[in-house]
């Protein structure tokens, strides 16, 4: 008869336990369309991070070419203005990085919003020029070692074909640079993604700050922060498969 009572007492626990958590779903999801929210923030979020990451890629690989042809070649250069001019844009370069890496990037997204941009009306750009700059920094470290790592003799064997040094690095050095650094530029990439959550900061409609959003309207902070969390994880799951296939091309491609 305990038994009987106690399997009862469980049986309604869990009832009244799903139906809270059935109710819950639908103040935080179904209500007003509250869904809608994550879904138009993760679009602002993919936005972000495509945008970012084509502007990080650019000024990374700029960067990364100053910087390595600075180290490979300075000794072996003429004075003149060719060599002069190395000699600045290899320290706006390492200013760049210095400033860049050594500030918090929920710092650099207001400086640039409120300051900066502070006369823009365009959320979404100000925050894809915060990204790709930052992220520009710590590709272009990415990529500069992938090309310190390229043998002399690539260069050598680039002269011997009548390339000049624009041209070995273009044809030669860097695609090799790029596909020995693709699982570090696949991480940093990884982290650009989750770096965008703090775009609420600026009033920005992303992923995270819709999913804040519905906590104000229902008062429940369960569903709608564990949801963004869950697509947080989604993404970057996806995001990791995809690389690993890549390398995995990759080493085929080189047997």
């Amino acid at each position: 008869m305990y038994n009987f009572i106690l399997a009862n007492r469980v049986a309604l626990d869990l009832n009244s336990w799903f139906a809270k958590i059935k109710d819950e779903f639908y103040i935080n999801f179904i209500a007003e369309d509250r869904y809608m929210y994550l879904v138009k923030g993760l679009w602002m979020t993919l936005r972000i991070t495509f945008f970012a990451v084509l502007l990080g890629i650019a000024l990374g690989v700029i960067a990364a070419i100053v910087r390595s042809t600075h180290d490979k070649t300075i000794k072996e250069m003429r004075p003149g203005l060719a060599k002069g001019l190395l000699i600045f844009f290899n320290a706006i370069v390492k200013l760049y990085l210095t400033v860049i890496r050594g500030t918090p990037v929920v710092v650099q997204l207001m400086i640039m919003y409120y300051i900066i941009f502070a006369s823009s009306t365009n959320a979404m750009l100000v925050a894809v020029l915060a990204f790709g700059i930052n992220s520009g920094a710590y590709v272009a470290e990415i990529i500069r070692s992938g090309i310190m790592s390229i043998d002399n003799g690539q260069f050598e064997a680039g002269r011997s074909l009548g390339f000049n040094y624009i041209q070995t690095m273009y044809y030669i050095v860097i695609p090799q640079a790029l596909k020995n650094v693709l699982p570090a530029l696949a991480n940093e990439f990884i982290v650009l993604i989750k770096e965008t959550s703090v775009s609420g900061y600026v009033g920005i409609m992303d992923l995270t700050r819709g999913g804040d959003v519905i906590r104000s309207r229902t008062f429940v902070a369960f569903m709608p922060l564990f949801a963004v969390a869950a697509i947080y994880l989604i993404i970057v799951v996806i995001f990791s498969k995809l690389v690993t296939v890549m390398e995995r091309r990759l080493r085929n491609s080189e047997r």
